[in-house]
């Protein structure tokens, strides 16, 4: 008769800090794990271990004087909170952008879109090993980083967008050239290739980290990862803002909600979102990009230089500030109150 003695053996499970300094967190999360070997029984999450006490230090700085602070929310798309942000703050003062303004919002909002689904899903290749995918990645990511440093003079914060417009036009060269708009779709292509049929990355990504839709729903859960449950719910499509609702895209979705579809809906999202950028390039009218009201927007500098209008409202919304209709504050309050 044969003993199995691997049934008399004690094992006790074992407790493992992850974080709060793991390198793919920031520092902002510590996660307690109990293991069984190499399984993961449980988890304890306690986040909060950074703060950037942004609310605080937006009490105490003025409008305009905001929009750098909203470039850290998310520093691989930064221009979708500036914009975000901005648009909540013309709301308030009752403005609305130019039709300039509010393509190349849509324009420059998408190619951060790119970078976003670039980073995050390279960055997730790369956990997995795959590190020369990552570099894939980051190829088609420094496409779009110097597209984005041609129009605002920065590499990844860009503060970019003020209330009533943005900080100045676009370069007359904003569309890349032929051969640089044909690298693009053929370096996702290549990416595809890799990944999406990849035995080694389909078994670290199917059924993996599976939320379903009802869950998703319940969580609060938005944007790619909802979308990969099977919720075809897009803001841009049900409430369109900005240029949206001119230029023609479709919202791809997912089926398990798990970590492979939600690389798929990365992965469509970005084809989407070229096509949204070639339509509104293509589309783009001409005019002014900022409103012109001196309540909200500084004058051009010829005309703070040269006359006295121009330097008093240069130096009053320096110290003064944009205001706010107190009326709109008080009506938008006691609205939101009553729902």
């Amino acid at each position: 008769m044969t003993v199995d003695s691997s049934k008399d053996l004690h094992t006790d499970y074992i407790e493992v800090m992850m974080g709060p300094s793991h390198p793919a967190m920031h520092g902002i999360t510590q996660i307690k794990l109990f293991l069984d070997g190499e399984t993961i029984i449980s988890a304890d999450v306690e986040p909060g271990y950074l703060h950037r006490g942004f609310e605080k230090e937006c009490e105490d700085h003025r409008w305009n004087q905001i929009v750098p602070y909203t470039d850290r929310l998310n520093y691989v798309s930064p221009l979708i909170n500036n914009v975000a942000y901005v648009m909540a703050v013309e709301k308030l003062c009752g403005i609305k952008p130019t039709p300039r303004c509010d393509y190349l919002r849509v324009i420059l909002s998408e190619m951060n879109r790119l970078t976003d689904h670039l980073t995050c899903v390279g960055a997730a290749v790369m956990e997995l090993g795959a590190f020369s995918g990552f570099l894939y990645f980051v190829k088609a990511r420094e496409l779009y980083y110097d597209l984005m440093e041609s129009v605002t003079g920065a590499r990844v914060t860009y503060s970019w967008t003020r209330v009533g417009g943005m900080r100045w036009d676009i370069l007359k060269g904003l569309k890349p050239s032929p051969t640089r708009r044909s690298r693009k779709p053929r370096i996702l292509k290549e990416i595809d290739g890799l990944f999406t049929k990849n035995r080694l990355f389909l078994d670290r990504v199917v059924d993996v980290g599976v939320i379903s839709r009802e869950d998703a729903i319940s969580y609060g859960i938005t944007g790619p990862f909802l979308r990969s449950t099977g919720v075809a719910y897009d803001v841009r499509k049900a409430h369109p803002y900005a240029a949206y609702s001119e230029v023609d895209f479709e919202i791809p979705v997912g089926e398990n909600g798990d970590c492979y579809d939600r690389y798929r809906v990365r992965m469509a999202e970005m084809e989407q979102s070229m096509r949204i950028i070639e339509q509104a390039l293509g589309k783009l009218p001409k005019g002014p990009v900022n409103v012109e009201d001196p309540r909200f927007v500084f004058p051009p500098k010829q005309a703070v230089y040269t006359t006295i209008e121009g330097m008093i409202n240069h130096f009053r919304l320096v110290y003064d500030d944009v205001h706010p209709p107190r009326a709109r504050r008080t009506g938008m309050r006691k609205a939101e109150t009553e729902k």
